[in-house]
């Protein structure tokens, strides 16, 4: 599959021949912003539904979940686990910005259960110095969106942890299939 950043066509071929795929990211928005207009809304999402989702370029959540713009709000990163950085966003999601649900998407194939922890110390022999964070790996999907579940539901940060549901997206058929949280793998 291939993505209209990926592929130059039209005006994106006039970007000069050595160009960056910045450029060319740059040209897509000089195109979006001529027919852009300002769809008048706010930070606060519609649906109150702020979704963690790993950073992972095969997951088109708006499709995938059937969203439109300002409906959610969408917070990804390396695994979508849920690390001290998300919980930040979500408790400004809930308190300032009114989301009172939280949807947790973990998927299959996921670059994180083949990576360890050595992932860090090597990191720190090559460049000589530790990263402060970790790298979150996980063997078991499942496992670790119960964790993610269990992360959220416990801060005292968030005021809304009653509607937290998490579930794994299959990459292969398009599905997502729910994580009961107290089932043990």
């Amino acid at each position: 599959m291939t993505t209209s950043a990926s592929v130059p066509t039209g005006s994106e071929a006039a970007i000069p021949t050595g160009g960056t795929v910045t450029d060319r990211l740059v040209e897509a928005n000089r195109r979006y912003a001529a027919a852009f207009s300002d769809p008048g809304m706010d930070a606060r999402p519609v649906l109150q539904v702020a979704v963690v989702a790993c950073m992972d370029a095969r997951l088109d959540l708006h499709d995938a979940l059937g969203l439109e713009l300002g409906d959610c709000h969408t917070i990804r990163n390396a695994g979508g686990v849920v690390t001290d950085d998300v919980i930040r966003s979500l408790t400004i999601s809930q308190r300032a910005l009114g989301t009172r649900s939280v949807v947790l998407i973990h998927h299959t194939g996921c670059g994180l259960e083949s990576l360890t922890e050595e992932f860090r110390h090597d990191l720190e022999m090559e460049v000589g110095q530790r990263p402060a964070w970790a790298v979150e790996a996980f063997r078991d999907v499942d496992q670790d969106v119960r964790q993610s579940m269990q992360r959220v539901r416990t801060s005292p940060f968030l005021v809304h942890t009653d509607d937290v549901r998490g579930f794994v997206f299959d990459v292969k058929t398009g599905l997502l299939r729910e994580i009961d949280p107290t089932e043990k793998s």
